[in-house]
């Protein structure tokens, strides 16, 4: 009840603290009458409207019925001549208090006992927060805003008094075990006599007017009404210098590589032409199954040039997927960024062999030409792999325990032998390959073949190459750019992320193909 009354724009009031306090010490014994009565007259009210939970689930129309239904039963309870308010029964007080501003119920509580034990009726306060948060409670949860390659990630929430939209962004690069940073873009505040004020946090003058518009099924839109609060004095110098400082933590006399100054200034010309007038898309959390590898969700992993991005780590089967929520000119957001065989676990060789580029190679392009074959000529099943049942019948769990048993048998590893053991192995990365984090994991859990997506700049030509997918520990996972000799390290965001989940796996899956779409 609390929080429902900060979201009307209410708390409680320290001087009904105060006069409560005063009043128990001067009545003693009494008060726990008075305790006894309140709980009496909320039974009495919840009972007659079918409880806060019955009331907010039908609705409210359905909750003004079983309101009038309530007023008339009681008609035959109130006195002919009532003198006051006191002479009411509860029921209708009830009624009379929800149909008052949120921010005069302090000060109704304060004329007297009855009425604050009837102010904490949660009927009422539910009842005010429908009313409240109707128009826009469905914003609550996650989205992808349409900022065209770059994407995003959005987390909307309550916020005290407001709902603000928080856009998630990663640390600066290559530092990616820092966590994420938060920029508000817009609140809605909750004012009295039920008006709501959506304000734009753009900019660096403060909140200003703005809209939002919630049309479409898993879709709104943002609007700044006052764009001017968005320029800077210095002029757009001021502010590309201004968003290269928050975006990458450095000034442009620190970027000594032309094509990332040349990166860094696309992409800031392509998303402050937006103002903070945005179109979101809801997206959500992977559910977990008993057969993921480990726990499903959001990562945030090294990109050469274009910094940190954050994907979305995912299993479909014997196939962990991560997509891309945040994008560049040559992978956008919403693709396919990895994908990884889980049926084919890559067994590493000692220290000496993984710095031999030569030999890592020799491993995971085995594999790749074996997954090719299998693709071509589906009814051969390969020798050493798992079966071709287990790999496109969605046999993940089955597959990786086969492989794992398959491995233990096997004391000559090969291309296509198994190293899935859970026990932590040694790992060191070839020489000649290029990675953003000197600092890395040196023992892994498990490795796995994979392909992962590159393509030209607009996202042209673009194509699945092999690689070496590395766990590390449940929170981070590496992968080995075979044809690009690099190395992205990922770490799990530790975020906590409210109204975020898929109800269920098929609306997740429908929901990574609508992301694909949107960029394809």
């Amino acid at each position: 009840m609390a929080v429902c009354a900060r979201l009307c724009g209410v708390g409680q009031s320290r001087r009904c603290r105060r006069r409560q306090r005063h009043n128990q010490q001067d009545q003693g014994s009494d008060s726990d009458m008075d305790e006894e009565e309140g709980e009496r007259i909320v039974g009495e009210t919840q009972s007659v409207t079918g409880g806060p939970e019955n009331s907010a689930a039908a609705g409210p129309s359905v909750a003004h019925e079983a309101a009038a239904e309530a007023t008339a039963d009681s008609a035959s309870t109130v006195p002919p001549n009532p003198q006051s308010l006191l002479d009411l029964p509860p029921e209708i007080l009830v009624e009379v208090f929800s149909s008052l501003p949120g921010t005069e119920l302090p000060n109704l509580a304060l004329v007297c006992k009855k009425f604050r034990q009837i102010l904490n009726t949660e009927t009422i306060w539910r009842r005010r927060c429908t009313e409240v948060l109707h128009p826009y409670r469905h914003i609550l949860g996650l989205w992808q805003p349409d900022i065209g390659p770059y994407g995003g990630l959005l987390n909307v929430v309550v916020d005290g008094l407001f709902i603000i939209g928080w856009m998630y962004l990663p640390p600066h690069d290559p530092r990616v075990e820092d966590p994420m940073r938060r920029r508000p873009l817009f609140r809605i505040h909750m004012w009295e006599s039920n008006k709501v004020a959506v304000e734009c946090m753009y900019g660096h003058k403060g909140p200003h007017k703005g809209d939002i518009q919630t049309g479409k099924k898993d879709e709104f839109s943002t609007k700044c009404n006052q764009t001017d609060h968005h320029r800077m004095p210095g002029g757009r110098q001021e502010e590309f210098r201004t968003w290269l400082e928050e975006e990458w933590g450095r000034t442009l006399e620190d970027i000594f590589h032309e094509h990332m100054q040349e990166l860094i200034l696309m992409k800031f010309i392509y998303t402050s032409q937006y103002d903070n007038c945005l179109t979101y898309r809801r997206i959500y959390l992977p559910p977990r199954m008993p057969s993921d590898l480990l726990q499903p969700g959001l990562f945030k992993g090294t990109y050469g040039s274009h910094g940190l991005e954050i994907v979305m780590l995912s299993f479909h089967g014997p196939c962990a997927r991560a997509t891309k929520l945040t994008g560049d000119p040559n992978v956008p957001a919403g693709q396919l960024t990895l994908d990884v065989d889980l049926n084919r676990p890559v067994c590493l060789p000692d220290l000496v062999h993984q710095r031999s580029i030569e030999e890592l190679s020799r491993l995971v392009l085995g594999m790749h030409e074996e997954a090719q074959r299998e693709v071509q000529n589906p009814d051969v099943a390969p020798q050493g792999a798992a079966s071709e049942g287990a790999v496109a019948g969605g046999a993940g769990a089955a597959g990786l325990e086969s492989a794992m048993e398959a491995q233990s048998e096997s004391p000559q590893p090969g291309p296509s032998s198994s190293s899935a053991s859970s026990e932590a192995q040694p790992f060191v990365l070839p020489l000649g390959v290029m990675t953003r984090n000197e600092v890395y994991p040196r023992t892994c859990k498990m490795c796995f073949y994979g392909t992962g997506l590159i393509a030209g700049h607009g996202f042209t030509s673009p194509e699945r190459t092999p690689g070496l997918f590395v766990l590390f520990d449940e929170d981070h996972f590496g992968f080995i750019w075979l044809e690009l000799k690099s190395f992205s390290l990922y770490s799990r965001l530790t975020d906590r992320l409210a109204h975020a989940y898929a109800p269920d796996m098929e609306r997740f899956e429908a929901m990574l193909r609508n992301m694909q779409s949107w960029t394809s």
